[in-house]
């Protein structure tokens, strides 16, 4: 029976500390899980008084003849979850406020397990209710995050009610302005989670930083207890080992093995199983070091060249947000036929498909937090969001693989108070993962002639510099591609995070000035004198156009080519492939043949 100190507890915390939601629990994926997927009944609510004298958490019934409620969940009116509620109805296309969701469902968990309520993001700011009882709030379109529901939960005819509200927040992060589709609603998977009293709350399981030959982490309980055991199986290992918790419900992990080691040539993953008291979580993990050596990113302690493109997270023929496995495909084996052995996922944490897919596909991953342009820094709530958010991501992706890159910003103007939050950022993401190396975008990059050079006080803070640069396009070019001087004081890796320039597909406009642009050959051009430039970079250690796919952004109003859209995909709205396609993939292929 569960003791009556556990049912105080969670009283306890349910009554007086709900007003944010919880981290959520490391690989929902991985545990035993309910999906509450599906139609959901919805109440649009443009003017945001559901909160109010609406009330509509209350979820209300007329009782009386004279009675009547303002407001109804209709089984006719739903919406899809996961899934943006802007392409999902005509009439909310551009709409950014508040919807609310509705969701009946039972649970089969038994009377010894614990239930746990598991949003895998959902954007942008969410409150959550169960059975009539508030279970708080999150802010954040982009990181899962969860609530415990073990006293709440019944095993039939449970009431979820969540509010969505997609208003650009001009303190958030991102901020109030930014260019790509504000997709609003519940846009990942939504679990119930289901373990026993005591359980795996996270870990890490990984490659020995120093010692190739070593498996090294740690596993946290989800309580402080000590002398806990913990089993830790790798079946293609034949490990079956047996940890024992401390007093703070951790335990160390060390084992000498003969690994394969991952890499894109050979994407290695191991199937990991941890248990505790009955209650399991299964993985599949692979074992790769990254470091950085002067001006070289060594990948298992070879030297590696980024063959990258970025990506936002939208499928441009549905005009819509990724969020399912068949989404993630689609973008990953876009970028895998055209040469990529790295991908940019910009500006925002992308769901867990597409990383769990890319590590399986043998690609490596920046994955980024929106600082970005127009940021208020000055603004003290900003820096705890972004660290909130930094936490939640590196806590879900801790353990993939093929995760190197951590970027706390992109193309953000340097001030006193963005410097400060930067290289502070800088510092903490180091300490939450020593592991792995951290970048950022920047924009900042001085001309003199025909020299670049790197200026922002911040990249003496990063592991790796990333540089948006768009010669050709928003700036001309300073001469010869191949005379273009680039210089750095840093002795670090650089990848040119952004380049490219706008076209339209099947635009045969002539290219013989600026005026021509968003033409096939004008963007083709672009690309090829990059390339020329790009042999002459002593220290580019990777190179990720802008972008994938052509994507949706309001901000774009030329009405005779960007529609609505920004127009630098090397794909086309519907997906069809444009010149510039064709001369990066070639650049691709004659570096991977060594040249």
């Amino acid at each position: 029976m569960r003791s009556a100190f556990i049912l105080f507890s969670l009283l306890f915390a349910l009554l007086f500390n709900n007003s944010h939601a919880q981290t959520a629990m490391a690989n929902v994926y991985g545990r035993r899980s309910q999906l509450l997927n599906g139609d959901w009944q919805i109440v649009v609510d443009p003017f945001d008084v559901g909160m109010g004298w609406r009330a509509i958490y209350k979820d209300a019934k007329a009782t009386g003849k004279a009675d009547f409620v303002e407001y109804s969940f209709e089984p006719s009116n739903t919406l899809r979850v996961p899934g943006d509620f802007n392409s999902q109805k005509p009439e909310l296309t551009y709409f950014e406020s508040s919807v609310w969701y509705k969701k009946i469902f039972d649970c089969d968990a038994g009377k010894q397990e614990r239930v746990f309520l598991n949003f895998g993001g959902a954007n942008y700011i969410t409150d959550v209710w169960l059975n009539g009882k508030k279970l708080g709030r999150h802010e954040g379109g982009f990181t899962p995050f969860g609530f415990e529901v073990t006293v709440l939960i019944k095993a039939n005819g449970n009431a979820l009610m969540v509010r969505i509200n997609s208003a650009r927040v001009k303190n958030g992060v991102p901020g109030s302005l930014f260019d790509w589709f504000n997709y609003g609603g519940i846009t990942r998977d939504v679990h119930l989670v289901k373990t026993q009293q005591v359980f795996t709350e996270d870990y890490k399981i990984q490659l020995d930083p120093n010692d190739p030959s070593r498996i090294s982490g740690y596993v946290k309980l989800n309580c402080a207890s000590l002398g806990k055991q913990i089993a830790l199986d790798i079946p293609e290992l034949r490990v079956n080992a047996k940890l024992q918790s401390d007093a703070n419900g951790y335990a160390i992990i060390s084992l000498k093995k003969k690994l394969e080691l991952w890499s894109p040539q050979h994407p290695k993953l191991y199937e990991v199983k941890l248990s505790v008291e009955g209650d399991t979580v299964s993985d599949e993990i692979g074992f790769r070091s990254i470091k950085v050596e002067g001006t070289k990113i060594l990948l298992n302690g070879k030297p590696l060249f980024l063959r990258g493109v970025n990506i936002h997270e939208e499928i441009p023929q549905r005009r819509g947000r990724a969020y399912s496995d068949s989404d993630a495909r689609q973008l990953i084996n876009w970028a895998k036929d055209l040469g990529c052995n790295f991908i940019r996922l910009v500006h925002y944490p992308h769901n867990e498909y597409t990383i769990r897919y890319a590590a399986r596909q043998g690609l490596l991953v920046w994955e980024e937090v929106p600082l970005y342009q127009g940021i208020e820094f000055a603004d003290t709530a900003v820096k705890p969001k972004a660290e909130l958010m930094l936490k939640e991501l590196i806590k879900r992706d801790q353990n993939r693989c093929n995760v190197i890159l951590w970027s706390i910003a992109n193309e953000t103007t340097p001030s006193k108070e963005r410097d400060r939050t930067l290289i502070e950022l800088a510092r903490e993401v180091k300490l939450l993962d020593p592991t792995r190396l951290v970048t950022a975008a920047f924009y900042n990059v001085s001309r003199n002639e025909d020299e670049l050079t790197l200026r922002d006080t911040v990249m003496k803070y990063v592991d790796v510099v990333g540089v948006n640069e768009y010669l050709g396009w928003y700036t001309d070019w300073p001469g010869d591609p191949e005379k273009i001087h680039w210089k750095s004081d840093f002795g670090k890796p650089m990848i040119i995070s952004e380049f490219g320039g706008e076209s339209v597909y099947n635009n045969k406009l002539d290219t013989a000035v600026k005026a021509s642009a968003w033409s096939e050959e004008y963007v083709a051009n672009i690309y090829r004198r990059q390339i020329k430039m790009f042999a002459h970079i002593s220290f580019l250690a990777g190179v990720s156009p802008w972008v994938l796919a052509d994507f949706r952004s309001p901000y774009r109003m030329q009405t005779s080519y960007q529609q609505g859209w920004n127009r630098k995909g090397l794909l086309s709205d519907k997906g069809e492939k444009k010149k510039a396609w064709f001369v990066l993939k070639e650049y691709y292929e004659r570096l991977r043949e060594g040249n």
